[in-house]
């Protein structure tokens, strides 16, 4: 039987600390609250119990942030999307942010099994003052077990209303694009870390990020399929091709930790699930 999950996460300022209120219907939690910075930064772990998605299944996250809350989020695990008979596996993330509100969305990747029919959207809305960093990784079978990604699809959507909009599909059985040299070229992990500002970006603050993305760029082993751009005045983006996940995340964790000092004067303090 499909499972049908969803879950309300609602970040507020109370007496300068951030809270996290939310609700949840189905198989899909968020653990206790941690405060490894302080009470400005609320840290949390999104946790889904079976493990994937097959076919039929439906995950909805409604995210909202408002004052000057601070909140992250992010997963103990890969979020699966296993083999479908033929019914869709969806992943729905939206997040809205108003007044001065900062979020970052940092879940480890999505893996894509051989035969999986899936589609992961993430939608964002930002009032003018507010700010979100994030990562989308997408890994395309299993390398390290010489499971391929030969049959099926993905459908990756990520949108900013209006300001812009990544949106691809990935056929498992297309050569040109699994394997043609204008395509993924054989890479089987595609990774973006992005900052999204809810109004234009000072030309300074925006340059000077794209040039410490550049500097962790140039330095890693994935220079050669990694670059940093910033589509328009609102959204800077790395995007990455890797053969596996590991140095994609790699690539990733070092951006946010160039950025994350530089958008918000926050030291790089990783989750405490990332080292476990």
């Amino acid at each position: 039987m499909p499972w049908h999950a969803r879950l309300q996460l609602d970040y507020r300022l109370a007496l300068a600390r951030t809270v996290l209120r939310h609700a949840h219907n189905g198989p899909l939690r968020i653990l206790q609250s941690l405060y490894p910075e302080g009470d400005a930064v609320c840290h949390n772990v999104l946790v889904h119990p079976p493990g994937g998605l097959v076919g039929g299944d439906t995950l909805d996250l409604q995210i909202t942030a408002g004052g000057a809350s601070h909140g992250l989020i992010t997963t103990p695990g890969a979020t699966r999307f296993y083999r479908s008979s033929g019914e869709l596996a969806l992943q729905r993330t939206h997040i809205t942010l108003t007044e001065q509100a900062r979020l970052e969305w940092l879940p480890l990747e999505a893996i894509c099994y051989n035969h999986c029919r899936a589609e992961n959207h993430l939608t964002l809305d930002l009032a003018p003052q507010a700010e979100f960093m994030g990562w989308d990784v997408t890994a395309l079978g299993l390398p390290h077990a010489s499971q391929a990604f030969e049959q099926g699809s993905f459908l990756q959507h990520i949108e900013v209303p209006g300001v812009w909009l990544e949106r691809g599909r990935i056929q498992a059985d297309d050569p040109r694009l699994m394997d043609g040299p204008l395509g993924l070229a054989g890479q089987r992990c595609l990774a973006s870390i992005f900052f999204v500002a809810g109004s234009k970006l000072e030309r300074g603050r925006r340059q000077l990020a794209l040039d410490l993305a550049r500097e962790v760029i140039e330095a890693h082993a994935l220079r050669h399929t990694a670059g940093a751009t910033s589509p328009n005045d609102r959204v800077i983006v790395v995007r990455v091709l890797a053969p596996m996940v590991e140095p994609a995340m790699d690539l990733l964790r070092l951006v946010w930790s160039r950025w994350r000092p530089h958008f918000w004067s926050l030291s790089a303090a990783s989750p405490r699930i990332w080292s476990t």
